[in-house]
């Protein structure tokens, strides 16, 4: 789940419960790590976080 707020990392959006931001996870995507490669950097996310990422930037496009 995505979430939302100004006190959280200035309002970016986030997976809910971290300071990870959907920005973070889709630069590391275009970079060419794989979904292993950012569990591995962030072992408290999980496959599905990265997918709403992906799927929460598409429906902003």
């Amino acid at each position: 789940m995505i979430e939302e707020n100004i006190e959280i990392m200035g309002g970016k959006p986030v997976i809910k419960g971290t300071r990870v931001t959907v920005e973070a996870i889709l630069r590391r995507l275009a970079e060419g790590l794989s979904v292993e490669d950012i569990l591995k950097d962030y072992p408290y996310l999980t496959q599905q976080d990265i997918q709403v990422a992906l799927l929460y930037a598409v429906k902003g496009a």
